[in-house]
């Protein structure tokens, strides 16, 4: 118990300064980068996650040109996460496997699998966000579309990853899978930021679809 709680309070310090860091880290960049996305990143769930992931995918130089950049920008962070979760998690299932931890390994290779639907629904998106630039400035039915697979195969990724989640019961924990527990979260709350800055994108597009459609 005392090692259980040794845990939880480092992952508590952890977030407790983890704004702090964030803030340290946007001065190596690009100002006007780090202004668009702090704005950006004020209408997701978990905003310093977003920021610090976000910037940490670009330096200097780069800039993020536009709502539609930020979110593929977005998407792919978050398929990135959901492949290195997905790793760690059948990395582990199969160690917990040969030391025949049932309970455990069961729960680690239900979980797996549900990253593995994440990951194959990040990456379906990411595919049909690229259709989206094809289009260009053409708002249509197409593109609309295209927005609503975007937004059902993310959405599914997240209820997948939240899913591996509520399979751990609290009570009975080992401090191996409270670790676990916290990496599926972390993928959570970035896939979150994902949607949450889609949703802004597809609101935009279809904001302008609206207004081509009144126009006599």
């Amino acid at each position: 118990m005392a090692q259980l709680n040794l845990t939880l309070l480092v992952i508590f310090l952890s977030l407790l300064f983890s704004s702090v860091l964030v803030k340290s880290s946007l001065a190596k960049h690009n100002p006007q980068t780090v202004s668009y996305i702090e704005s950006s990143c004020n209408g997701t769930l978990y905003k310093d996650l977003c920021i610090r992931c976000l910037t940490k995918y670009v330096n200097n130089f780069s800039t993020i040109d536009g709502p539609h950049h930020l979110a593929q920008v977005a998407l792919s962070v978050s398929l990135s996460r959901a492949l290195q979760t997905r790793g760690y998690f059948f990395k582990l299932a199969k160690e917990l496997k040969t030391i025949k931890n049932k309970r455990e390994y069961l729960t680690m290779k239900d979980c797996a699998n549900q990253i593995t639907d994440s990951v194959d629904q990040l990456s379906q998106a990411i595919k049909e966000l690229s259709r989206c630039s094809q289009h260009g400035s053409t708002i249509n039915g197409d593109i609309l579309w295209h927005i609503s697979n975007i937004e059902t195969w993310v959405s599914t990724a997240l209820t997948d990853a939240s899913s591996c989640i509520y399979s751990f019961t609290d009570l009975t924990m080992s401090n191996r899978m409270v670790t676990i527990k916290i990496k599926a979260q972390d993928m959570v709350e970035v896939t979150s930021n994902a949607l949450a800055l889609f949703q802004r994108y597809a609101l935009k597009l279809q904001q302008a679809a609206a207004r081509t459609t009144q126009k006599p």
